[in-house]
């Protein structure tokens, strides 16, 4: 049975974007893959990914850039992570 996938307008996303930079906070292992606002308790400025894949051997970056490329409507191979890649806050280059 395929998970339910979820994130906000991609008009949305797109704001976050500062010099062709996205910093995202990932959480592994969750229940559901999906994209979320900065909140009221979140760090400004900051997207929030959960995704279900674990964070070994590259999984869980690799579900990443993949929810990520699909929220953005931009190929995969697009996107890249720049800073980040064994932390959890990440910054994500995306083409302007």
């Amino acid at each position: 049975m395929a998970r339910k996938t979820s994130f906000p307008p991609r008009s949305e996303m797109l704001s976050f974007i500062e010099s062709g930079e996205l910093t995202v906070k990932v959480t592994p292992n969750a229940s559901d893959n999906s994209i979320s606002l900065p909140g009221e308790n979140g760090p400004a400025g900051i997207l929030q990914i959960r995704v279900t894949a674990t964070p070994e051997n590259g999984k869980a970056n690799a579900a990443v850039l993949k929810l990520l490329s699909k929220a953005l409507g931009l190929p995969r191979t697009s996107l890249e992570i720049v800073r980040g890649g064994n932390a959890r806050t990440k910054v994500i280059s995306v083409p302007d």
